[in-house]
């Protein structure tokens, strides 16, 4: 059941049966000079679109503004920052729990939403509500080893493949190659730098370890379609799976 296609009356008599909602959250940033900036939402936004076909729950609109302030630096990255995501998620779930809602999922297609989307769980359980968090690239990882990957590398190309295959741009594809952070401290991901083999958080803007703007062991060529498809076919009929427990929670 999707919020932007129902009357105020349809909303009304689906809080009468159900405390449940889904909000699908992304992004519009920066993935490498071969995929949409969009990604982020749009991944997401096709999960709900799947899962709507088979679980009757109300679906909010997808987010696509988010946290990316790292990548700001590359052309097309609209940023609203943590606050900014908090603040208007707070209102948004607010508005929710005043018709009736209690359950909230995030359906999240961005890593730099956590720390606002967990603010804003926090200020639900503080009402008696509940929320849970699924990162859809996380999920699809721990599911299958195969499928983990970096940002705009082989997973997210390939979810784009199977769903949106003309925002991948293989041609215009730049070659990444990871910058270390000084001697003995090395590259290990967007956030991290390895030092006597332990991972260090070092936060550095996107362009100062990848000119491309993707990174990650899993290189985009490796994608294909067919994975996009498995991959998203899988982790949607967890996602289902999962609501419908989380659905039975007593508050």
């Amino acid at each position: 059941m999707r919020l932007e296609h129902s009357s105020w009356l349809e909303v009304q008599n689906y809080f009468k049966c159900s405390d449940i909602v889904m909000l699908p959250i992304g992004s519009i940033e920066n993935h490498g000079s071969h995929l949409a900036l969009g990604t982020d939402m749009l991944v997401p936004d096709y999960i709900a679109g799947e899962i709507d076909k088979t679980l009757d729950i109300l679906i909010a609109p997808a987010m696509p503004f988010g946290a990316a302030d790292l990548h700001r630096t590359f052309p097309g990255t609209l940023s609203i920052g943590v606050d900014g995501l908090h603040m208007v998620l707070s209102k948004v779930c607010g508005d929710l729990f005043q018709y009736g809602a209690r359950k909230f999922i995030f359906l999240n297609g961005h890593g730099g939403n956590n720390p606002a989307l967990s603010q804003v769980g926090q200020e639900i359980s503080e009402k008696g509500g509940i929320s849970a968090q699924l990162n859809w690239w996380t999920v699809a990882g721990e599911l299958n080893p195969a499928w983990k990957g970096g940002h705009g590398a082989g997973e997210e190309t390939a979810a784009m493949m199977a769903i949106w295959p003309q925002d991948v741009h293989m041609e215009n594809l730049i070659e990444f190659t990871p910058k270390d952070l000084g001697p003995g401290l090395s590259f290990i991901h967007g956030g991290t730098v390895g030092f006597e083999e332990v991972a260090i958080p070092v936060i550095r803007t996107t362009e100062k370890f990848s000119q491309a703007g993707w990174y990650g062991k899993d290189h985009p060529k490796t994608a294909a379609p067919e994975w996009g498809r498995e991959m998203l076919k899988t982790t949607t009929e967890y996602f289902i799976r999962f609501i419908q427990a989380f659905e039975k929670v007593e508050l």
